[in-house]
């Protein structure tokens, strides 16, 4: 867990992008194309949340329950994924942006796979911001995988039951080493996080609005920022606690 900050600048903020397809279906287009207008908001965001001095961006690209959409947009999914990669990747590498992907790789083609994997080693070495991608990604898969990575190293004697703390647990997700979300941001109208880090929200700023996705621009993100600022993470603790001077 995250220690009590009172920065009025997330450091980590993760975002749900909702609505392509309503926006879509508004315009009586499919949904693909609705997808293809949020790639472009997306690297809007990217852009801006970098230049706002975060340091880790989040985004939910493809759940693991996406898999239950339409074969047609699926399919249209992974081709706007996999053209998405090798058209930006320079660019946010240019940038200095190191791009890393969470999730279950294993469904996808081998020949995404290794456009992940020539993405990631890339910008590994970079120092700006991260940009973390959830595809194919649960939390509930992201929680049980942690377990079960536990569970093998107290079966080998590597490690006792009684050990086990919420730090050893974390080290075991996908984004350990990652401070935890300060900020969760969804737009599209729903308020729900939809098996989206469900460890690491636990103390996280919760930041909802009805703009779909396609249309979230820089004022809406400012928005998002602005509502941030105003608010007082207490981590358990109480607003007088918070408040007080800190002890020299």
């Amino acid at each position: 867990m995250s220690s009590p900050s009172q920065s009025s600048r997330p450091s980590h903020v993760c975002i749900i992008m909702d609505g392509n397809g309503r926006w879509a279906k508004k315009r009586l287009m499919p949904r693909v194309y609705g997808h293809r207008k949020g790639v472009e908001a997306t690297r809007d965001c990217v852009e801006f949340f970098a230049r706002a001095g975060v340091d880790y961006l989040t985004l939910f690209a493809f759940s693991s329950e996406n898999w239950n959409r339409p074969e047609e947009e699926v399919s249209g999914l992974m081709q706007l994924f996999m053209q998405s990669l090798r058209r930006y990747t320079d660019e946010l590498h240019e940038k200095g942006l190191r791009i890393r992907f969470i999730g279950d790789r294993a469904q996808f083609s081998q020949k995404l796979q290794r456009e992940i994997e020539s993405t990631e080693t890339k910008t590994a070495g970079n120092q700006g911001m991260t940009l973390n991608i959830a595809a194919n990604y649960g939390g509930q898969w992201d929680i049980l995988n942690a377990a079960r990575q536990l569970a093998v190293r107290v079966r080998d004697g590597d490690l006792a039951a009684e050990q086990i703390d919420e730090r050893q647990f974390a080290s075991g997700l996908s984004l350990a080493g990652v401070p935890d979300p300060d900020l969760f941001i969804r737009t599209g109208g729903e308020q729900r996080i939809s098996n989206f880090l469900l460890w690491q929200l636990a103390y996280t700023e919760f930041y909802f609005c009805s703009c779909l996705w396609p249309d979230f621009d820089e004022s809406e993100m400012q928005a998002a920022l602005d509502a941030y600022s105003h608010r007082q993470r207490r981590f358990g603790q109480t607003g007088d606690q918070v408040e007080a001077p800190a002890k020299c």
